[in-house]
């Protein structure tokens, strides 16, 4: 079980995705790839949270303490990991960043927001419930809308297109999630928002 120095609180990032191999190249999954992007970055690796219903990773960013996780449970569960990390650590909600696919924006957009509505969002349905709040920051991920005749299931669950674009959103989604734990939302809104 990570562990950080008395009186030190980390930062919970969070992607949301479904465990499992098929589900690994999914839309859906574009959470779990924004974390493990971060991982790479700082050199750290997952190990499992026993009784938390995740696997999490120690490390820092921006020389601020954070706890990058990819929950185990699956996608419309999502909330239980959330709250268990948020309690087992003493996180309160504006250190709790998600991130998550994003059905309303364009693939390979970007963007930072805090609070509002899930849209349908099964993991952020889960999350809000089990947190009692919406106010948790979100990086939301696009993955379009599905194109016509194509369910949303079929859509989030299908396979992925790889390429420069997801590769790209990947960069932009990690770079987000440091910018936040940086120099906040604002900045981060402003940095990752003025991209094309």
């Amino acid at each position: 079980m990570p562990t950080f120095p008395a009186g030190v609180t980390p930062w919970l990032v969070i992607g949301l995705g479904n465990p499992g191999a098929e589900y690994e190249a999914t839309p859906h999954n574009v959470g779990y790839m924004a974390i493990d992007a971060l991982l790479v970055r700082t050199g750290s690796h997952l190990a499992p949270l026993k009784g938390l219903h995740a696997h999490a990773a120690a490390t820092e960013l921006a020389g601020k303490p954070v706890l990058l996780v990819r929950s185990t449970t699956f996608m419309n569960e999502s909330g239980i990991a959330v709250k268990d990390i948020a309690e087992h650590y003493s996180i309160s909600l504006d250190q709790v960043i998600v991130v998550h696919d994003e059905l309303d924006l364009p693939l390979g957009k970007v963007r930072v927001k805090q609070g509002g509505n899930e849209n349908g969002h099964n993991g952020l349905k889960s999350t809000t419930e089990y947190m009692g709040s919406r106010d948790y920051v979100r990086v939301r991920m696009g993955i379009s809308r599905p194109p016509q005749g194509v369910t949303v299931i079929d859509h989030v669950l299908g396979p992925i297109e790889a390429g420069p674009e997801l590769d790209s959103m990947i960069d932009v989604a990690a770079d987000a999630v440091t910018e936040i734990v940086n120099n906040g939302l604002a900045a981060a809104q402003q940095k990752i928002h003025s991209r094309k």
